[in-house]
């Protein structure tokens, strides 16, 4: 019985290993084509290569990856690849600014929040990102209506959207830094979901997800 299971594993071990070397090719070329687009909808025109020169820079005890657009080599635009931790796992954002720090667009790279819920992040003109459109983070309390900020958040999914806001703070402060701002200055722990809240929203009595 032990030589069977042990050719079992091996025979199972090495199926798992054929599978991933087959499809992490297509794996890897889905999600730069994803980080492509996301980098077009949320810059405007450029005629460089903003994902092939990108700047990482630490933010609040982790790391956000800069890409700055040119057009005729002068700046035009910085998107922002950054994260915050939501009710299902990381809620990853490519954020636009302008040069002034107007944010452009927001993309969702990734996101893996309920369905009907937290997943509404990732729809287009939502609550949260219709609040950041054409303002800069600098000009607003980055906290939910809830916490008493100034960003709508996506009804009965508090927590997806208090980590929107986290990644946009995050995003907001990388791109000061690559931009020449003053990063020191901005607190990116604003609408940082605390511990208590997740636990009631977790036990539904907080009305949200």
């Amino acid at each position: 019985m032990v030589t069977v299971l042990l050719c079992i594993t091996a025979v199972t071990s090495a199926a798992v290993g054929v599978v991933y070397r087959v499809t992490e090719g297509p794996i890897a070329i889905a999600k730069g084509e994803k980080k492509a687009a996301a980098l077009a909808r949320v810059l405007p025109p450029f005629d460089n290569a903003p994902a092939s020169s990108a700047d990482t820079v630490a933010v609040d005890g982790g790391q956000v990856t800069v890409y700055t657009a040119t057009m005729a080599g002068e700046p035009v635009g910085y998107a922002v690849e950054s994260a915050a931790s939501g009710f299902a796992g990381d809620i990853r954002l490519m954020v636009g600014f302008d040069t002034q720090g107007a944010i452009r667009n927001i993309q969702v790279l990734e996101q893996g929040e309920t369905p009907g819920l937290g997943a509404k992040i990732a729809e287009e003109n939502n609550p949260v990102v219709v609040s950041f459109v054409g303002k800069s983070p600098a000009d607003l309390k980055m906290a939910v209506r809830k916490d008493g900020g100034d960003i709508d958040a996506i009804t009965a999914s508090t927590i997806s959207s208090r980590a929107y806001v986290q990644a946009v703070s995050r995003a907001y402060a990388g791109y000061l830094q690559v931009s020449g701002g003053d990063a020191a200055q901005w607190d990116t722990s604003s609408g940082a979901t605390s511990h208590a809240a997740e636990s009631d929203e977790a036990n539904g009595n907080g009305g949200s997800l």
